[in-house]
């Protein structure tokens, strides 16, 4: 499971910040951590509507991906501070990221009441309409004496009170899995596969569908190529560098952009008949209606529906198996929503590759081996071997077009 996790303050120096540093490494195993600041959210003023502004933008988009949300909330003056209450009016007043949501309230003080009045304020909060999460009721955890309860690392000293934050975060991760039934994915719009929403990104003047837009389009915004350096998050590579650990990847990557445009594959080299996802150089730059145009009507809305699902952010990945292979051959698919540095979504990265030489290997490695039949046969809908469209109509987990990113459900 995924959880966000709020530091209810804007102090650089906070026990609770540290509480949840410590949860984030103690319980790694059990779920992924991430933390969110609210020091750079401004002070709600609802006659200055700042809903759009990159603070808000990027907790709402952190928060509606995410399983679930965990709150370490400061107690100033028997109440929650400032800062956290303002984040909470702006995420309950055009946004609303937190409606039918599960939350953990934890929190560190001083004295040996651990925040018990500011979580009870905080669960009234965030009960009232406009926010409408969901807290378990009696699962507190109230971290008091916070100077002396962290060692020099970071840990929280007293093995009790370890056990206890455990049980707490056990209880709130079956909690999640129930209230996880209960929500209702947000609605799906419309998309536009003709590439008719420009982006920042967008190279205007050339046809998407035209075969030689790659040259086109790299000459018309001066592209590098070659052992021209670039410098990316964690290192610094030349453009061949990049071309060669790409396509050194034993998995066919590809990329569309939240415009719905087709622009890059990896193994530019391997025939398309050897490809489980056959794709040729002329595609790059294509429109999304035309990477799929031999599609039929009813599997274009697949297309929709996968692509609909990661920008809501309804699910972060859609996964299938292709069957109708060879028997050594497992057709994995995986389309991955990517996303902007304020957490909005930036398009689809889709990874394919054969699962079987890997679970052939992991099978021989640890001495196990598959009981009850195998994994293709396992397969929960039948699909056309060419498209991978399923023909499972109504079934409640959708199986994706490993070709197009779609399913007909």
């Amino acid at each position: 499971m995924k959880f966000v996790a709020i530091v209810g303050s804007n102090a650089d120096q906070s026990y609770n910040r540290m509480l949840l540093q410590f949860m984030q490494r103690q319980f790694k195993i059990k779920c992924e951590i991430e933390l969110l600041e609210i020091k750079d959210v401004p002070m709600f003023n609802q006659d200055d509507d700042q809903s759009d502004c990159f603070a808000i933008r990027y907790l709402n988009n952190k928060i509606i991906r995410a399983d679930g949300v965990i709150i370490a909330t400061p107690e100033h003056n028997h109440t929650i501070t400032p800062a956290l209450k303002s984040t909470l009016e702006w995420l309950s007043f055009r946004l609303h990221p937190l409606e039918n949501k599960p939350v953990m309230i934890v929190g560190a003080s001083y004295y040996d009441q651990g925040t018990s009045r500011a979580q009870v304020h905080l669960r009234k909060i965030l009960e009232a309409p406009g926010v409408n999460a969901y807290t378990l009721p009696g699962n507190e955890f109230l971290l008091g004496k916070a100077k002396e309860a962290f060692d020099l690392n970071g840990d929280i000293i007293n093995e009790g009170t370890v056990a206890f934050l455990e049980t707490c975060l056990d209880n709130f991760i079956q909690y999640v899995g129930v209230v996880s039934k209960l929500r209702k994915p947000r609605p799906i719009e419309p998309e536009d596969l003709d590439c008719g929403r420009p982006i920042a990104t967008t190279i205007h003047g050339i046809d998407p569908d035209d075969p030689d837009w790659l040259e086109k389009a790299s000459k018309q915004v001066g592209a590098v190529e070659g052992d021209t350096y670039v410098k990316l998050d964690n290192g610094l590579l030349t453009v061949n560098q990049l071309n060669m650990f790409l396509n050194a990847m034993p998995f066919e990557l590809t990329y569309a952009d939240d415009n719905n445009q087709f622009l890059y594959y990896n193994n530019k080299h391997q025939e398309p008949s050897t490809m489980l996802g056959k794709r040729v150089l002329e595609q790059v730059g294509n429109r999304m209606s035309t990477v799929h145009g031999t599609l039929p009507p009813a599997r274009m809305k697949n297309v929709e529906w996968v692509i609909g699902t990661l920008r809501n952010g309804n699910q972060e990945y859609v996964r299938t198996i292709v069957p109708g292979t060879p028997a050594e051959i497992i057709n994995t698919h995986n389309y991955q929503a990517m996303y902007y540095p304020d957490g909005s979504y930036a398009g689809i990265n889709e990874i394919i590759f054969n699962f079987k030489p890997w679970l052939d290997w992991y099978l021989e490695a640890t001495g196990q081996r598959l009981v009850g039949g195998t994994a293709v046969a396992a397969a929960p809908a039948h699909a056309d071997a060419t498209s991978g469209a399923s023909d499972a109509g109504g079934s409640a987990s959708p199986v994706a077009d490993a070709t197009s990113g779609a399913s007909e459900s």
